[in-house]
């Protein structure tokens, strides 16, 4: 999965960068459109454009970019931040009828571009209420579009596992104050407000509690000012495998997992995490046909 920031590349030259990149991967490789919600990052690279109007102008992208892989013939393109006439691209992507397209964002703006383009919608770890309210939202805005079956959803944490429960929250709670001496020996303070949507969510639950639904775990959001994915579920294997199961439940199709401690953890999850969720899937599922027969 590849990040990508619209707005710095011609969308006819990234589609065939990423067409690509598929054949390189052979079919495996998919593109997760950034568009940025901090408008001070944004004028770093000189982009002082709103946010209203950079997911505008992102829609417009996905536009040109999609075309570009799926036309068989040159096209023409007339919008208000691109235009092209006989845009083609022989180089096409493996996969059929492209690559899939991840996007995030939780504003309005956002939501909107979502239902049109987004193959797979990506959400941080929030709660059932939220997770199934943004859900709701991002289907309500592909039906718009005739896509309301089409998009799917993907849900990122950094899961803590241990092999108790007890020794899973100690290790959380470790974790927080190792994060809270690192900043304070680099003199951070209290973490500035967030500048995007998607942080103010993840704060809005820590505003609520540590300890959320089973076992969601909002501290370090709250330390860190929820900046990028910072939101744990904790407990032992079985018992983060559950709770992740709750969240298919909702809708979600996918899990973007990743660590703490990068390398013990992807040995962990390898191990014991993924083994336990797909035994405990195919047992749910086991259960439910049986009931439905």
């Amino acid at each position: 999965m590849i990040a990508h920031r619209p707005g710095f590349t011609a969308p006819t030259v990234a589609a065939r960068q990423l067409a690509t990149l598929d054949h390189l991967t052979n079919g495996r490789a998919g593109v997760h459109i950034i568009t940025g919600g901090n408008d001070q990052e944004l004028r770093q690279d000189g982009d002082f454009l709103t946010k209203d109007e950079r997911y505008a102008r992102t829609s417009e992208y996905l536009d040109v970019v999609k075309a570009s892989w799926t036309s068989e013939t040159p096209f023409d393109y007339a919008g208000q931040y691109y235009r092209f006439e006989r845009a083609f691209s022989t180089v096409k992507p493996i996969q059929r009828p492209h690559l899939p397209v991840y996007f995030g964002g939780s504003s309005e703006a956002a939501i909107e571009v979502a239902g049109k383009h987004a193959d797979v919608y990506a959400l941080w770890g929030e709660t059932h209420a939220q997770v199934r309210e943004t859900i709701a939202r991002v289907r309500a805005a592909a039906a718009r579009h005739g896509r309301e079956h089409h998009v799917r959803f993907s849900l990122s944490f950094r899961p803590i596992l241990a092999e108790t429960e007890d020794r899973a929250w100690a290790r959380a709670e470790a974790l927080l104050e190792r994060i809270k001496a690192v900043r304070a020996a680099k003199g951070l303070g209290a973490a500035a407000p967030p500048p995007n949507e998607g942080a103010r969510r993840l704060l809005a639950a820590a505003a609520q509690g540590d300890r959320l639904d089973k076992r969601l775990y909002t501290a370090i959001a709250a330390v860190t000012g929820a900046q990028g994915n910072s939101t744990a579920l904790v407990g032992t294997a079985d018992q983060v495998a559950d709770a992740l199961l709750d969240y298919h439940d909702l809708g979600v199709t996918t899990f973007l997992i990743r660590g703490f401690e990068p390398l013990e953890d992807a040995v962990q999850y390898g191990r014991e995490l993924i083994p336990a969720f797909r035994r405990l899937l195919t047992e749910r599922s086991s259960q439910r046909a049986v009931a439905a027969e």
